[in-house]
């Protein structure tokens, strides 16, 4: 059956399905936090790029449906090269991770052969098997801290770079790449949600412009973002809100899972394409007849885990 007419199905015949499958297939369907909802509440985990890779390689499944964008299935692949993992939709593709190529990253190292190369898990598996230790939004800073007063090379997101850089003095070399739905962000948007909502507390992604990051009371992951409000829903500690600034797709989880909480988007603009190509009939169609896998050479995982798990040793 093609594509086309799992597009015609009810969400309810697409959830039946899925569900079924997945216990037949003995399957685990990983979902990102920006994904859309509809996603997001067929899954069995969401959460962020790595913490869903990482997750891939504890579980028992054999199959793993990762939806995401391309470099996050590769790195569930490079963690669990025995299981299939699955990419429902194949352009689903980081424009970020690809601002910096294999071939481009190889001359920045041959003119810089003493510095480290830290690589953010946003990038393709070749990049990281061409990287020293990778990161992610949550633990660059202490990554980078590691590595006392060693030059780096930092890929490919300039504005975590910068964020990193500030908070521990490194050397750090930035790469010219940027997320757009983060760098989209603006201090106006600040300035506007702030006027609309006084005393909300405002959450910033490291993702964003070193000039919304200084405005933030808390620089926090996607993963960060989501314990702290979960924390504070806990609590009861709504105080008078808090507004996110990241993709909206967490945003809108937040929203459904805590309705006690005020929440407000920085922009209701945040949204990243590539996630939301992903829709429930390509779950569905992917985990019934397998497509698309991922397939990675052996020397490509082999030599890009090396620079994961320098990373997890960090954790």
């Amino acid at each position: 059956m093609n594509l086309d007419a799992y597009e015609h199905m009810s969400r309810e015949e697409l959830t039946d399905r899925i569900n079924r499958a997945r216990r037949e297939k003995n399957a685990v369907i990983l979902a990102h936090n920006y994904q859309t909802l509809d996603v997001q509440e067929v899954a069995d985990h969401l959460g962020d790029s790595l913490g869903l890779s990482r997750i891939a390689a504890e579980t028992d499944a054999d199959l793993v449906v990762f939806c995401g964008v391309d470099f996050m299935a590769e790195s569930a692949k490079i963690l669990s090269p025995q299981k299939k993992v699955l990419l429902p939709e194949i352009k689903a593709s980081c424009p970020m991770a690809h601002m910096v190529s294999p071939k481009a990253l190889a001359e920045a190292k041959k003119q810089r052969p003493d510095a480290t190369v830290v690589a953010y898990v946003n990038t393709t598996a070749d990049v990281k098997a061409l990287t020293d230790v990778c990161c992610t939004s949550a633990n660059a800073v202490d990554v980078v801290r590691s590595l006392g007063d060693a030059e780096i090379l930092f890929v490919p997101d300039k504005n975590l770079a910068d964020y990193s850089k500030r908070q521990t003095n490194a050397a750090i070399t930035p790469w010219d790449g940027y997320c757009y739905v983060h760098n989209f962000l603006s201090v106006k948007d600040v300035e506007r949600v702030k006027a609309e909502h006084p005393g909300a507390v405002l959450l910033i992604h490291p993702e964003a412009p070193p000039e919304v990051v200084e405005l933030a009371d808390m620089v926090l992951s996607t993963s960060g973002m989501a314990k702290y409000v979960a924390e504070i829903s806990d609590a009861g500690a709504k105080q008078n809100g808090v507004i996110i600034g990241t993709e909206i797709g967490l945003v809108q989880q937040l929203i459904k899972n805590h309705p006690d909480v005020n929440i407000w988007p920085l922009s209701d603009f945040a949204v990243c394409g590539t996630m939301k190509m992903t829709t429930l009939a390509k779950v569905c169609w992917s985990i019934e007849t397998e497509q698309y896998e991922i397939v990675l050479d052996d020397n490509t995982i082999e030599k890009a885990r090396l620079s994961l798990e320098k990373m997890l040793e960090i954790l």
